[in-house]
C-alpha cells in the first residue's frame, strides 16, 4: 500500500493514527460485540461516544458552559438557512462580509428570509484579500454579523475580527481547531467536519444559549437549533459513525498537545510553502501576504498549460488534489492539521524541481 500526500480542500486527509484506530475497531467497538456503524444511537455505548466527543470539543476549544455544542447534518450549506431562521427574528436584518463563494452563498440564502446588508466585499480582486471594514456601513439594527473566518477556495483568513456589538456568526469549516479561537467573541460558530475534524456528514455547531429559542415561526423543526440543543443532538438519528471518527480526531488533537501546539505546526507548514512561493520565479501566491490562510494556499504560474502540466506531474509523483478552484485557476494546497510537515517539505522540493526543469 502506498499512501499519497492528499492536498484536497475537502474531504481531506485524516491522521493515519485515526484511520488505524477506526480500522482496529471496525468489527467491534470495545466489548459491544458490534461496529459503531451498527450501534443504536440510543444505546449506552453510543451515548458515551457522543458525550466524549462533546467533552473534547469543550476542552480543546475552551467552550464556556453557556454555549451549546451540537453535531448536526446537512453541511455548512444548511447552516446558511438555519442562521437567519434562528437568529434574525427580531429585525429580520443582518450584516454580511463577502470574502468568497461560501460567504456569497450564505448571504444569498439568508436573503430568502431577511434583509442582507453586504457591508464589504473583496470580489473586485477575486477575493484575494480581507476587506477593511467601515463601521458606517454596518446596520444599527442588524440581528447578527456574519463572516467566513477562513476562505477555502481563495486562501484568505481573518486575523482581526469585526468590531461590532452584534453577535458574530462565523463559518470556521476550513480552519476549525487549526488555530486558537476565543469562542466568547462569537454568538455562534459552525464547521463542516470534512476539512479538519473528520469525514463528511457531520457539522459541528457551537451556539451561545441566549441566542436560542427565538426562531422564526416558519422554521422547520429540524432547522431549529433549539430542537437539537434540547435533545443532545439526537432528536433524530445523528451521523453516528461520522461523530465517532470525529471523536477519534479530537483525541488525536489532544494527544498532539491541543490546538495551540497544532497552530505552531500549522504556522511552520504555511511558512515553508509561502517562503518558497515568495522566492520562486515560476510560482506565485494569489493572496496578499497579510491575509494568507494557514490552511489553504492557492498559487499559479501564470500559464494555464504549465499549471496543468504541474498538476499532472505532481499527481504522478504522489501529490494529489492540487488543482485550484475554477474561479482562481492554477493550484491550491490545502494543508490541514493532518498534513505532516514532511508533506509540505516534499511538495516544495517537487515544486523546486519542476521549476528548474521548466524555466
Amino acid at each position: 500500500m502506498s499512501r499519497v500526500y492528499n492536498f484536497s480542500a475537502g474531504p481531506s486527509m485524516l491522521p493515519e493514527e485515526v484511520l488505524k484506530k477506526a480500522q482496529d475497531e471496525m468489527l467491534e467497538y470495545g466489548k459491544s460485540g458490534m461496529s459503531v456503524m451498527e450501534m443504536s444511537h440510543r444505546s449506552k455505548d453510543y451515548q458515551e461516544i457522543i458525550d466524549s466527543a462533546e467533552a473534547l470539543v469543550r476542552e480543546l476549544m475552551n467552550v464556556p458552559d453557556n454555549y451549546k455544542v451540537m453535531f448536526l447534518q446537512g453541511g455548512g450549506s444548511t447552516q446558511f438557512a438555519m442562521v437567519p431562521l434562528n437568529f434574525a427574528n427580531k429585525n429580520k436584518k443582518a450584516d454580511y462580509v463577502i470574502t468568497g463563494q461560501w460567504a456569497k452563498k450564505a448571504a444569498a440564502e439568508a436573503e430568502r428570509y431577511i434583509t442582507v446588508n453586504r457591508v464589504a466585499s473583496s470580489a473586485d480582486k477575486t477575493f484575494s484579500y480581507i476587506p477593511k471594514l467601515d463601521k458606517s456601513t454596518f446596520s444599527s439594527d442588524a440581528d447578527y454579523f456574519y463572516i467566513c473566518y477562513n476562505n477555502t477556495i481563495y486562501g484568505t483568513r481573518y486575523t482581526q475580527l469585526p468590531e461590532t456589538d452584534k453577535p458574530i456568526i462565523a463559518d470556521i469549516s476550513s480552519c476549525a481547531m487549526s488555530e486558537v479561537i476565543d469562542v466568547t467573541k462569537f454568538g455562534m460558530l459552525f464547521a463542516g467536519a470534512q476539512k479538519n475534524l473528520g469525514p463528511a456528514g457531520v457539522t459541528l455547531v457551537i451556539v451561545r444559549e441566549d441566542l436560542l429559542g427565538d426562531a422564526m415561526d416558519i422554521t422547520p423543526t429540524m432547522l431549529n437549533y433549539q430542537t437539537h440543543a434540547d435533545n443532545g443532538s439526537m432528536y433524530n438519528t445523528p451521523p453516528t459513525y461520522g461523530i465517532y471518527v470525529l471523536k477519534l480526531v479530537l483525541e488525536w488533537i489532544k494527544s498532539k498537545g491541543g490546538i495551540a501546539e497544532l497552530q505552531k505546526i500549522n504556522e511552520a507548514k504555511a511558512k515553508i510553502l509561502y517562503d518558497y512561493l515568495d522566492s520562486s520565479k515560476m510560482f506565485k501566491g494569489t493572496v496578499v501576504p497579510e491575509d494568507r490562510s494557514l490552511m489553504n494556499a492557492p498559487f499559479v504560474t501564470g500559464n494555464e498549460e504549465l499549471d496543468a502540466k504541474f498538476v499532472a506531474e505532481a499527481k504522478a509523483a504522489g501529490f494529489v488534489n492540487l488543482k485550484g478552484h475554477r474561479t482562481v485557476g492554477g493550484m491550491r494546497a490545502s494543508i490541514y492539521n493532518a498534513m505532516p510537515v514532511e508533506g509540505v517539505k516534499a511538495l516544495v522540493e517537487f515544486m523546486k524541481k519542476f521549476e528548474s526543469e521548466n524555466m
